[in-house]
């Protein structure tokens, strides 16, 4: 089946407009609620199965099953019910893809109780877009597709749930959190939701001591401080983050280490290679507009910095730095590691770098 072209943005925009209409009491009579990212189908599940009916109702026309315990035709059975002394049902068919039959709910979706509303949350991979199945909620119902965030995307998607709660973050703070949970919005969404309600009262802005005393990630002993101090040459200081890291491995896994100075160092390897277009073949440097838009970055402070690093590092090193990171990557993962530890791994890769 081919790769779908729809971006983390383009799943951002159709949660946004979908949760809109729920809201408005504009429902289909079937989702499909489908993809690899499970975040989006959960929080979309979770507002129907809030919205649709009140709490009194949902006791005897709410019905919730799991595709692994139950087949399409018995979720068929329970569509074709009548709600009792109420206008809708709520069927919520979970973790679908294990749904035995899942093709036989085509002679539901091609036409729909208008007393039920049928969700079906199908995670991990989309439905077949060439089955009845999927043509039927197509046509009858409202599609979702959750596409999975790539690490330079997250940064953005972060800030807008926090304005969403009427607050700020600073970037050391929006940092630690990415490079600290990757690309799992889930349990950045989770964690971030415990911290707000830890806030003061009148707080309008998260910290990074608001990270650390609440989400438990070190603000001195993190992801942002290792790629600072490697950047800046500062091998003392980054040996001493990587000793702590090697005392907390499970706090600190090699993988996301790698992935973090990976990141940092690429963007010095693009900036460099724009600065030699300009200064060798009379290419213009782009503007910090542009440049931020070529780096997928939204903060000029952190722009600058980038620039500033970048003139301290000489390309041919970072190319050889960045195949270091392409190896210690696999490394990570557990490929030809020796079966030496992270903190190991770690603290020889850092050597490297500095006497690359």
């Amino acid at each position: 089946m081919a790769k779908s072209a729809l971006k983390f943005k383009d799943s951002v925009a159709a949660y946004e407009k979908l949760a809109q209409e729920i809201a408005a009491r504009r429902f289909a009579p079937v989702y499909l609620l489908m993809g690899e990212e499970g975040y989006f189908i959960d929080a979309l599940a979770e507002r129907l199965a809030t919205t649709v009916l009140d709490e009194a109702s949902r006791a005897f026309n709410q019905i919730t099953v799991y595709g692994r315990d139950t087949d399409a035709g018995q979720v068929v059975n329970l569509c074709r019910q009548m709600p009792m002394m109420g206008q809708y049902q709520v069927v919520i068919v979970k973790e679908a893809q294990q749904l035995r039959g899942i093709e036989k709910l085509s002679y539901y979706t091609q036409k729909p109780s208008p007393t039920t509303i049928l969700v079906v949350c199908h995670k991990e991979k989309n439905a077949d877009k060439r089955s009845a199945f999927y043509k039927g909620c197509a046509a009858n119902g409202a599609l979702f597709e959750s596409v999975r965030p790539r690490d330079y995307e997250i940064a953005s998607w972060l800030q807008q749930f926090v304005k969403g709660r009427g607050l700020t973050i600073d970037q050391k703070a929006l940092s630690m959190l990415t490079d600290h949970l990757g690309t799992d919005i889930a349990k950045i969404s989770n964690e971030l939701c415990k911290l707000t309600v830890s806030l003061p009262e009148g707080t309008k802005r998260i910290t990074d001591a608001d990270i650390e005393a609440n989400i438990g990630i070190s603000k001195d002993f993190n992801n942002f401080e290792l790629c600072k101090a490697v950047l800046t040459r500062d091998m003392g200081r980054a040996l001493m983050i990587a000793d702590h890291f090697a005392r907390n491995p499970k706090d600190n896994p090699l993988l996301l280490t790698v992935m973090a100075l990976f990141g940092q160092f690429r963007d010095l390897f693009v900036v460099n290679y724009l600065r030699w277009l300009a200064r060798h073949k009379g290419k213009p440097f782009p503007p910090d507009q542009e440049l931020m838009r070529i780096l997928r970055k939204n903060n000029t402070f952190v722009l600058a910095e980038i620039k500033q690093n970048a003139a301290a590092w000489d390309n041919r090193k970072v190319f050889g730095i960045l195949g270091l990171l392409r190896e210690y990557d696999a490394k990570s993962k557990g490929l030809n590691a020796g079966g030496a530890p992270d903190g190991e791994l770690l603290r020889e890769l850092l050597l490297k770098i500095f006497f690359a």
